[in-house]
C-alpha cells in the first residue's frame, strides 16, 4: 500500500489473497479514499490446487437453460474477478455502495 494524495491510495496486489484484499480495498472506498490497484493477475486465491480448479470450472459452466446470451456472466480476467469481489462487499444497491465503486481503478 502507497499514499499517493491525501485520498488517494495504491495497492500491490502482488502476493496478497483475493478475498482480504477486497475487504480492505472496500472499506477504504466505503470511507472516501480513491483506490487503485496494481498487479491484479499476481493475486493468491488460498486452498488446494485441485479443489480451486475443479470449483471454478463448475462455477464457469453455470448458464441459462433458457438462452445463454441472457447470462449469468462470468468474469475470466483478473482485474474483473478482483472488481466482482469488491463489488460483493459493497452496498451497491444503495447510492454511497455505486459511488464507491466508481473510485475503484484496477
Amino acid at each position: 500500500m502507497v499514499a499517493v494524495g491525501e485520498s488517494e491510495i495504491v495497492f500491490d496486489a502482488k502476493g496478497l489473497i483475493l478475498g482480504r484484499l477486497a475487504s480492505v480495498v472496500a472499506k477504504r472506498l466505503l470511507s472516501g479514499d480513491k483506490v487503485h490497484v496494481v498487479n491484479a493477475e499476481k493475486t493468491v486465491v488460498s486452498g488446494e490446487r485441485s479443489s480451486l480448479v475443479r470449483a471454478w470450472k463448475g462455477f464457469l459452466e453455470v448458464k441459462s437453460m433458457a438462452n445463454p446470451k441472457y447470462g449469468p456472466f462470468h468474469s475470466r480476467r483478473p482485474d474483473t474477478v478482483l472488481r466482482d469481489a469488491v463489488r460483493g462487499m459493497l452496498p451497491t444497491d444503495k447510492a454511497k455502495g455505486r459511488s464507491s465503486l466508481r473510485r475503484l481503478r484496477v
